[in-house]
């Protein structure tokens, strides 16, 4: 028994250690802030991103037409806005509605980079407009606010890119390398027609870029419990996107002698199957990144956990939501309160993680659901991006902007749950970024597609200031 306990107190000692010495080990991946010139904030800046939110560009479904009249209209503002842009960059209109900018840089030797944005935005749930503060597309000016639909996603950084480039040329700024600004037109229904035939454009072009950049990575204020800084989100990948119906078809009946495999009770045990057999959690690219570069800022108990993923990684990946998601989002099935439906279907969202596909995840829902549910892919779908990195002069220049401009926030490279029109710029660019420094709280996160949308005075101006000081520092 003796020999038993100093055996275990001897394992103990030793994964103490290992614990302890991974935990020391594990230390801030974070870079020096320089400093830096001052930018002189434009004066009309807020007006502009207000007049802006006015003009309409709503993605309504992939079978609308876009809305010439918002669309020609907030491109007859942008050139009347910035008439240096216009005057200095060449302009490009692809699919009629995106725009694509080349400003042409000094040194041709030197590989672009493409900053990207949207010009689209979600409709508004008309049952919600009285609980807006101001009418979604009024784009009402506060004391510490601009209100409207498009103000965090994604007018503010198109707009910021506009005010930022329109400043440097009239301080005569000519960049060493050439920059392209592509504002796909169609962001929200998966950017078929705008940023895909824009990539399409470069590749055909041969262009090919040092990197992108776009939108998907935020300024996460209080996001992370227990975790009192701000965390700057520089998101390296996306998950992939894929939508499944599952369809479940009988003869019907009458409701009085219901068949013991009823279409609607299949059908429902169908989604439950699936919610209960999740895709596991892993610790696959980027978020191991995640793990070095938010865990070195952790307090001593809580780095233990993020500097040995070995043994408590589970924890930490269930937060991170570092699995392959599984979200019912549409059922459909009846007629009649009498009558037994023949046909039932529900509509299952997944964002898939790296290293699994659009195929995996069929395969995954057919052996879970069984051979009485059909399963069919339904519509837009895509597989994870793949994983830029974080070793290149881009990556870097980024991450010292960041903490220059922001010295108190913690740039963590991330993977994003979401998609953006990022995922065709792989072909045309050594490394794809996500990232503008929208300021997002858990308070405030419900407003992006949703009520109220807003985005403080600060916050924009912090834009504005860092992708001016960004094209600086790439320069």
């Amino acid at each position: 028994m003796k020999k038993f306990l100093f055996v275990l107190l001897s394992l103990i000692i030793v994964l103490a250690a290992v614990l302890t010495f991974n935990t020391l080990s594990l230390t801030s991946k974070q870079v020096a802030p320089d400093p830096l010139q001052k930018m002189d904030f434009p004066a009309n800046a807020y007006q502009h991103l207000s007049k802006a939110v006015q003009f309409e560009t709503i993605s309504y479904s992939e079978d609308a037409i876009p809305d010439s009249t918002a669309f020609n209209g907030f491109h007859g503002f942008l050139q009347e806005t910035y008439p240096l842009i216009h005057e200095k960059l060449t302009l490009e209109k692809i699919s009629e509605y995106s725009l694509l900018y080349k400003w042409e840089g000094s040194d041709i030797s030197k590989k672009p980079i493409i900053l990207m944005s949207h010009q689209d935005v979600v409709p508004v749930d008309q049952p919600t407009l009285s609980d807006w503060e101001a009418p979604p597309f009024a784009g009402k000016i506060t004391d510490t606010h601009i209100i409207g639909r498009g103000t965090l996603d994604d007018k503010s950084s198109l707009m910021a890119l506009m005010e930022s480039i329109e400043t440097l040329l009239k301080e005569s700024f000519t960049p060493t390398q050439t920059i392209y600004l592509a504002f796909g037109h169609d962001e929200e229904l998966g950017g078929g027609n705008g940023a895909q035939k824009v990539a399409a454009y470069l590749k055909e072009k041969g262009i090919h870029a040092a990197m992108t950049l776009d939108e998907g990575g935020l300024l996460a204020e209080n996001m992370v419990p227990g975790f009192d800084k701000t965390i700057a989100m520089l998101n390296l990948a996306e998950k992939g996107y894929a939508s499944f119906n599952l369809i479940v078809e009988t003869k019907g009946g009458h409701s009085s002698s219901p068949p013991k495999d009823n279409t609607l009770g299949m059908l429902a045990q169908a989604i439950v199957d699936l919610e209960n057999n999740q895709l596991p959690y892993k610790l696959v690219k980027p978020i191991d990144y995640q793990f070095e570069y938010m865990g070195a800022e952790m307090p001593f108990f809580k780095k233990m956990a993020f500097a040995n993923p070995w043994l408590f990684k589970g924890p930490v990946l269930k937060a991170l939501n570092a699995h392959t998601t599984t979200a019912p989002t549409i059922v459909e099935g009846g007629v009649k309160d009498n009558v037994i439906p023949t046909v039932g279907k529900a509509t299952i969202n997944f964002r898939i993680l790296p290293g699994e596909t659009i195929a995996s995840v069929k395969e995954h829902i057919e052996k879970t659901v069984g051979d009485k549910v059909k399963v069919e892919l339904a519509g837009f779908a895509v597989d994870p991006s793949p994983v830029s990195g974080i070793d290149s002069e881009a990556f870097k220049t980024l991450e010292k902007t960041i903490r220059s401009v922001f010295p108190d926030v913690v740039v963590v490279p991330g993977l994003i749950g979401g998609g953006t029109d990022a995922r065709y710029f792989y072909g045309v660019s050594d490394d794809v970024y996500r990232f503008y420094p929208i300021r997002i709280s858990p308070e405030s996160f419900s407003r992006f597609h949703g009520i109220d949308e807003k985005i403080s005075k600060e916050n924009y101006r912090e834009m504005v200031e860092f992708s001016y000081q960004m094209i600086k520092k790439f320069n």
